[in-house]
């Protein structure tokens, strides 16, 4: 399962993403936050302890879509799945705290727009 906490901020939208990252319901359910607050994402990976092929398909699907995506902070386990499939050379990926902005964070926001 895989949850997220989204945040607002100047520069887009930050999704703090924990669980894991894999084919069915996780993958559409980020599919759809990613797509319903815009083109400049930042994923927060810290706590995201597997990902699979369908994981990665969801990211460059967004990508493909125009949608600017950079990964935060991917764990070991993540950032080997990257290495292995050569995903880290698709996407921009960065070792530190993610951006965020004194903005009251939405949780659950992303359960939302799946209902509308």
């Amino acid at each position: 399962m895989l949850n997220l906490k989204v945040e607002e901020n100047e520069r887009g939208v930050v999704l703090h993403c924990n669980g894991a990252l894999v084919r069915g319901e996780e993958t559409n359910l980020l599919c759809t936050a990613v797509g319903h607050y815009g083109q400049t994402v930042v994923l927060d990976l810290t706590h995201v302890n597997t990902i699979d092929a369908g994981g990665i398909g969801a990211l460059i699907a967004l990508q493909t879509a125009g949608v600017y995506l950079t990964l935060v902070n991917p764990t070991k386990a993540v950032r080997e799945v990257l290495r292995v499939t050569g995903m880290d050379s698709v996407f921009e990926i960065r070792n530190f705290p993610a951006p965020t902005a004194p903005v009251a964070s939405h949780a659950n926001a992303a359960l939302a727009c799946c209902s509308e």
